[in-house]
Parts: C-alpha cells; structure tokens; sequence
C-alpha cells in the first residue's frame, strides 16, 4: 500500500495577488461589456497606497479605468488606510497601449488562413505559444483533487464570515491550506489545516483560533475527513494586523497553482486574468478543463490529465497528450483520437464552444477557475458524454 501526503492552499479575495488579479478582470468585463472583440492583456500591480494598470488594449470600448479599480478594491472590503488598503484614496496609474500589430497579425489571420486551406474556425490564430494542461479526477464531486477543493472552501467560508459579520474583527486578507492523505492513489483523510486571517488588533490569537475552527473549519470540514492526530493552525506567527498591499505587493497572475488544480498536475503557458479569450494560455486551459471533466463524466477514466501546445499565430495546436494515470477504461489510442474528434481546440471553436466573449471573468478571478459550483461557468458542464461514446464507436 504506497500512501503520502499532498498540500494545497487557496487566498481570499483580499490577498494582495488575488486583489490584482481581480482588477484585472474587472477591466476586462468592462471592455467586452461594450465591446465583444475586444483584444485586452493588462496586469495590475498593487503596493500601498497604489494600483498600477498595465498592458495592451485594442477596443471600441471606453472604459474608466481608475473607477473600476477602485470600485474593484472597495467591494472586497478594503475602506479604510489601516486595512491595507483604501479604494477611495489611493493613487491609480495607468500605462495602456494598443495590442502589438506583430501579435495581432497572427490572430486576426491565422498561418492556415494565409495558406487558403482553412475553414472559419482557421482563420483565428494562437494569441501566443505554449502548453496548456487540464485535468479532472473522479475523487470529488466537483472532479477535483480533494486538497484544493478543501483550501478553496476554507478560503470562501473565511471571506463569508468576514462579510456577513458573523465573526468580528476579521479583516479581507486571509490565507488557507489544507494538507491531504493519500493510499493508493485515493484521499484518505485531512492531516494538517492551516488558516491565516487578517483581524483588528484588538482580538487575541487564541481568541482567533476558537472563532475560526467553529466557525470556518468545522462547517466546511466534515469530522469524519478528519484523521486522528491532524494538526490545525491559526495565525501561527501570533499576530496578523497588517495585510493586505500595505503588507505584501500584489502582481496579477502570481496565484496561478490556486487558480487551477493546486499543484496536482503541471502549469504551462501564462496566467489568465487580464486576457481576453483569444489568448489560449486562458481559453485553451479551460477547454483542456472541459475536455478532462467530460471524460472522467463519462466513466472512461478515472482522473486525466490533457495536454495542448500551440504557436502564435497557428490555430491547430502543434501537440496533444492525454494520460489517464493508468485508470482508462477504454483503449487509450482510441481515447485520444475520440477526444480530438469530439472537441475542437482551436481557438475560434473554443470561443465559440464555450461562448467566451462575455464578461463572465471577474468572478473566476478568486476561488479557483475551475470546480467552481457557487457560479455557472461553461467549461465546468458536462455535456459532452453521449458525443464522447458516439466517437468511440
């Protein structure tokens, strides 16, 4: 019996990475509210007192920048200076250029397009190069690894308690891991439980430890998941005041293990908030995302990890690579070539696949992007089961 431990963590929507990330898609809702064609790559860069947006923008869209980053800040909870943070009076830079016309020639015509071999769906190129990775396990319900899953919820609850008031004193940063056992390839039980809270000063560590495990940990994990002997961990340094930007800069993309599978399987390509869905490091990993959780759906695997590699300016990618950890229960060539039958990953077919041209964005950008059930999102539906088995023949 081969047995170890595995770790994930998650952040609150007040962690300084987390912050960006969401001014980020915040921006990017904006702009494809007005303008669906939108073409927008911008990062945000936090320190105190400070909101710096960069990047590449090409948009019919007008959009007031400086508003939606502080409107951003604001609802997540930072009001006041000795937070961290105040979305009122910061300071809000701003340095947006139009996208790259060297860039914009491969995506608004693809190297097939330019060969006139193409259908519609070769006419839009790669945003860039680089591999994209999915995944889905049958171990939970949301077809997540079960680390992940647990720090996300923790990481939620913190956030509710806070906002709803029914713990006092908490503040918007906040931090949660959860540490999982594991025998032969299936979850056991919880080991380690760490929460760090942001709070007033006025409230003891060990008045944050009896409120957090009554009122964060113990609703969100079951007694049972719980082995003998596991460890928790509240504020372990003793004291969590100062948070937020004030405390620790926040750069967009900085939490891509939190945002996909808690760093259960390999990251490729870049980060996703800020990018418009013609750029596949973020449309192509959640078309990955969609492909693995209707196969493991469809009772072919047990967990499945996809692979996609593009270049910039192709829309076919270059390579795929599927792996099923030794738990298909069907012939794995047959496996892969009904999955590329099934699903289309270029890009065009992607957007149009999964209706990407939304703003649907801003709400992925804290608790992870995929298993989300809290929100609706297109690449967590599985209905593509009956077309999986029709391809297998």
């Amino acid at each position: 019996m081969k047995t170890w431990l595995f770790t994930s963590e998650s952040v609150t929507e007040g962690h300084p990475d987390k912050m960006a990330d969401q001014i980020s898609d915040a921006i990017l809702d904006a702009m494809l509210t007005q303008d669906e064609n939108s073409r927008v790559a911008v990062e945000t860069l936090l320190a105190t007192g400070v909101a710096v947006v960069a990047g590449e923008v090409s948009t019919k869209a007008y959009v007031d920048i400086p508003r939606v980053v502080r409107d951003t800040i604001l609802e997540i909870g930072y009001n006041r200076a000795k937070f961290g943070f105040d979305g009122e009076t910061c300071a809000v830079l701003t340095s947006i250029d139009e996208q790259s016309p060297d860039i914009a020639l491969g995506v608004n015509k693809s190297l097939e397009a330019k060969r006139d071999d193409s259908d519609r769906y070769d006419t839009i190129g790669a945003g860039d190069q680089g591999m994209m990775f999915g995944y889905a396990t049958d171990e939970t319900p949301e077809m997540m690894p079960l680390p992940i899953v647990m720090a996300h919820r923790l990481a939620l609850r913190l956030a509710h308690v806070r906002k709803e008031g029914i713990v006092k004193g908490l503040r918007p940063d906040g931090k949660t891991q959860v540490t999982v056992k594991y025998s032969d390839g299936r979850p056991v039980g919880v080991t380690t439980v760490v929460v760090a809270t942001q709070h007033d000063p006025d409230l003891t560590r060990e008045e944050i430890e009896s409120l957090v495990v009554e009122n964060v940990i113990s609703p969100v994990i079951d007694d049972e998941l719980l082995l003998e002997g596991v460890e928790i961990f509240v504020n372990p340094t003793g004291r969590f005041v100062r948070g937020g930007p004030a405390a620790d800069t926040g750069l967009t993309g900085r939490k891509i293990i939190v945002d996909t599978y808690g760093g259960w399987i390999p990251h490729g390509g870049g980060a996703f908030s800020g990018k418009d869905p013609t750029k596949v490091d973020r449309s192509a990993h959640y078309m990955a995302r969609y492909a693995a959780k209707n196969i493991v759906a469809a009772g072919l695997a047990e967990k499945v990890t996809l692979q996609l590699a593009y270049a910039i300016g192709v829309a076919r990618p270059v390579s795929f690579m599927i792996d099923t950890h030794g738990t298909e229960k069907v012939d794995l060539e047959k496996l892969r070539k009904a999955v590329l039958k099934t699903f289309d990953f270029r890009p065009g077919a992607i957007i149009d696949k999964l209706d990407l041209r939304r703003p649907i964005y801003r709400k992925t950008a804290a608790y992870g992007h995929f298993g989300r059930t809290d929100i609706d999102l297109p690449w967590e539906k599985v209905d593509m089961i009956e077309q999986l088995k029709k391809a297998l023949g």
